[in-house]
C-alpha cells in the first residue's frame, strides 16, 4: 500500500503536468467587448436603423447598431422595489467593422423607489443564435442614462 501511494502520486502529477502544457493559455479567438448605449429617442421608443422596438437602444464603442428588445414574456415585481424581467433582444449592426446580428436571451434585474424611479439596474444577455457567440452584459447609469456593456464574443 505504501508503495502504491507515491506510483499513484508521480502518475497524478506526469498526467496534470501533460494536462497543463497542452492546454491553451487562453479562450481562442474570444475577444473582449466594451462600450455604452444610450436608449434611442431619448426614451427608448425612437428609431435605430429603421426600426423601433418595445426598447431600443443605440451602441457606440466595440459594438455599433441597434439593440432591440423583442419580447418581454416575464416580469416579476416586489413591494420592496426589486423589478425583475426576462425576455429576447436583438444586435443588428458592426462588430470590428464587419457587418453582424445575433440574438439573445436576457434577465435585467433592478431597483426601484416607490414613484418607480429606477435607482441601479443591470442586464444580462447570453447569445443565443447569430454570427456570434458569447455574451454581453449592461450596468445602467441612472444618473447620466447611459448603459454601459462588456462581454465577449467569439465569431462563429
Amino acid at each position: 500500500m505504501t508503495r502504491r501511494l507515491p506510483i499513484c502520486a508521480a502518475l497524478c502529477v506526469a498526467t496534470a503536468l501533460g494536462l497543463a502544457i497542452s492546454a491553451p493559455v487562453g479562450a481562442e479567438g474570444v475577444t473582449q467587448v466594451s462600450g455604452q448605449a444610450t436608449a434611442a429617442g431619448g426614451d427608448g421608443q425612437g428609431e435605430c436603423g429603421g426600426k423601433t422596438s418595445l426598447f431600443t437602444l443605440v451602441l457606440e464603442g466595440d459594438l455599433e447598431g441597434c439593440w432591440y428588445t423583442d419580447s418581454i414574456p416575464y416580469i416579476k415585481e416586489t413591494p420592496a422595489g426589486i423589478y425583475m424581467e426576462r425576455g429576447t433582444e436583438s444586435f443588428e449592426g458592426t462588430w470590428n467593422g464587419e457587418s453582424v446580428t445575433f440574438s439573445t436571451t436576457y434577465k435585467f434585474t433592478a431597483k426601484f423607489d416607490a414613484d418607480f424611479n429606477e435607482i441601479h439596474g443591470r442586464c444580462q444577455h447570453p447569445i443565443a443564435e447569430g454570427d456570434v457567440d458569447g455574451r454581453v452584459d449592461f450596468k445602467d447609469d441612472v444618473e447620466t442614462g447611459i448603459y454601459y456593456y462588456r462581454g465577449h464574443l467569439t465569431a462563429l
